[in-house]
């Protein structure tokens, strides 16, 4: 694995991607995860923009994925709590349930082959579309290394 390629590819994504004047996303997580590894081995947050994960939380959160709870469960990131909208080959769409946010709240996942890529963004659908943007140039990125 090129760490030193996805830790620069995430600065710079990030830096352009992630934050509160105007970026699509309010905020990003990078965690290692492969699904053919053994099971003795954990995922681990990789990077991370805009919160403080928790590696515990984030363990049932890849518990959640690899399950395949996605049509019937919900997941908790932070303090909120995101059901599944819509599910496609490799993300799917989350919105929060329990948000303040007038506009509401939502997350876009996606698998690439190394990693999962989370990104939590806040409003509807013109929103959802700049964050599914961004988050596809970043996996774009990962694809182009085969990560």
């Amino acid at each position: 694995m090129d760490w030193s390629f996805v830790h620069k590819a995430w600065e710079k994504w990030a830096s352009l991607s992630v934050g509160s004047s105007g970026e699509p996303l309010k905020a990003a997580l990078l965690i290692n995860y492969d699904p053919t590894g053994p099971s003795r081995l954990l995922s681990t947050i990789a990077e991370q923009e805009g919160l403080k994960a928790d590696p515990i939380e984030m363990t049932r959160f890849v518990d959640f994925i690899q399950q395949n709870k996605l049509q019937t469960g919900s997941f908790i990131i932070g303090s909120n709590e995101y059901m599944v909208t819509s599910i496609y080959e490799n993300w799917f769409c989350a919105r929060c349930m329990n948000t303040l946010q007038p506009a509401g709240e939502g997350a876009i996942v996606m698998q690439t082959k190394a990693f999962i890529l989370v990104a939590l963004y806040e409003g509807s659908i013109g929103s959802a579309s700049r964050a599914m943007l961004s988050v596809d140039q970043l996996a774009w990125q990962l694809g182009r290394r085969n990560l």
